[in-house]
């Protein structure tokens, strides 16, 4: 089987939904698939091996001034080419370009035209590689802001067509509400153009089942899956020699020792750092022994969030502490390995939260809102509290409880690690796509009506 993978680039961030489909590909591949990883936008950012192709797609500059220059669009394709190369790509988002869907409708809505708007070129281009050249058998799309290239492909593609949905909605909700109903209704109209969806939560899949009118059928949920190898539990009982990924080196907390609450997320309102400094601040009130430590990536886009943030925290004092975004992974993970909980107070409802479950993985219990993906998460691991979402006196009091009764902490840290490693595996994640696959095409098959080729399978 051949799969194709539509990603979308994050403009030279860390972006959790191209990391994760780069781990995909590779879990895939590693199962004996085939795997092509195709880039539209920008080209990826990950903290692994990168199997994405050289060639972007949809190129975030070239498609900038398609929509807004005529000229552009009138010239030959060896004249406008060179806007889509990863080098000049990476120069140009390194100083100016924005991913803020404030800032986009008007480019959203002529992406979602696909063959009807200035993209056309773009989508014949990427219809072209995937129909002529590639040649797959499965094309999964990685957000169905990409749907306006599915019905050229359609017409000449006669595989599987699929889309993840992971984050779609908080684009969306944050365009005007002129360019949000324009969208919604743009995307409704093209969702019959695609075999099926996935989702990583039942939470996601009943929310965007409701936002873009998708029958829930169409839906087949697979886990989130990480590659466990490089991750290391934090050895929490000196009591007994440490097991497999246990370090024994590092000292369980105590409360007389500092306390080291973490944040790891994109620096942003959607993430709540700034729930998290009020909560540290009634924390302190009786425990000043305690510490925030803050990692994650900062874009332009939040520098102000964060700045009124940092004023904020400013009586913390060095209580507070941002540590930027670890440029490897083993830096994340020490990153996660130095702290006692973790929280990414979220007033967005996530639909994923994959630096939950790396935290986990590193024996590290969670406190969380009690909406979105998180209840599902912490249901299946046990690797953490949930908290009244947006009440920062309620998760002072979870993480309290936690920083006083350290048997309990032990508990969730123990159970998180052991249980995250049997939910959330590449294998587990692997076995469900490829299930999901074959359910989309059997059903594909079933609804091709009466005289109608029926679809290639692999």
């Amino acid at each position: 089987m051949h799969v194709a993978i539509v990603t979308a680039g994050g403009a030279g961030m860390f972006c959790g939904s191209c990391m994760h489909d780069n781990t995909w590909a590779r879990a895939l591949r590693d199962a004996g698939i085939q795997v092509t990883l195709i880039p539209t936008y920008t080209p990826i950012r990950v903290d692994e091996e990168n199997l994405s192709s050289r060639r972007v797609f949809f190129g975030g500059i070239n498609v900038y001034l398609e929509h807004k220059s005529r000229i552009w669009r009138a010239l030959p394709r060896w004249m406008t080419g060179w806007a889509n190369h990863p080098g000049f790509i990476r120069l140009v988002t390194r100083f100016a370009v924005s991913n803020d869907a404030a800032e986009l409708g008007d480019l959203t809505l002529d992406m979602l035209d696909g063959e009807l708007g200035s993209q056309r070129r773009d989508v014949e281009d990427l219809v072209s590689f995937i129909a002529d050249d590639l040649k797959p058998d499965v094309v999964c799309f990685s957000n169905v802001l990409l749907a306006g290239a599915v019905r050229s492909l359609r017409q000449k593609y006669s595989g599987t067509i699929v889309c993840t949905l992971q984050g779609d909605d908080i684009f969306l909700d944050g365009l005007s509400n002129r360019h949000r109903r324009a969208a919604i209704d743009r995307i409704s109209q093209r969702v019959s153009d695609f075999d099926g969806f996935l989702v990583h939560s039942d939470y996601y899949r009943d929310h965007m089942s409701r936002m873009l009118s998708i029958p829930v059928e169409k839906f087949s949920r697979i886990p989130l899956g990480i590659d466990f190898s490089p991750f290391v539990t934090r050895s929490w009982n000196t009591d007994s020699p440490p097991t497999d990924n246990q370090r024994p080196d590092i000292a369980p907390p105590t409360t007389a020792t500092e306390f080291r609450i973490g944040y790891f997320a994109r620096v942003c309102p959607e993430k709540g750092l700034h729930l998290l400094v009020d909560a540290v601040r009634k924390i302190r009130v009786t425990c000043p022994n305690v510490k925030l430590v803050a990692g994650g990536y900062l874009g332009s886009r939040d520098r102000d969030y964060f700045e009124r943030v940092r004023q904020a925290a400013g009586d913390l004092g060095a209580a507070f502490e941002y540590v930027g975004s670890p440029a490897e992974q083993s830096d994340k993970i020490a990153f996660l390995q130095s702290l006692d909980v973790l929280s990414v107070p979220a007033p967005y409802r996530e639909p994923k939260g994959i630096y939950i479950l790396e935290a986990m993985a590193c024996g590290i219990p969670v406190v969380q809102p009690a909406h979105g993906a998180y209840p599902e998460m912490l249901s299946a691991t046990g690797g953490g509290l949930l908290f009244r979402p947006g009440d920062s006196d309620d998760l002072a009091s979870k993480l309290t409880s936690l920083m006083i009764d350290s048997t309990r902490r032990i508990e969730l840290a123990t159970q998180g690690a052991a249980m995250v490693r049997r939910k959330y595996s590449l294998e587990a994640m692997t076995n469900s796509t490829l299930s999901a696959f074959e359910a989309f095409r059997h059903n594909s098959t079933e609804a091709t009506p009466p005289g109608t080729a029926d679809r290639e399978t692999p």
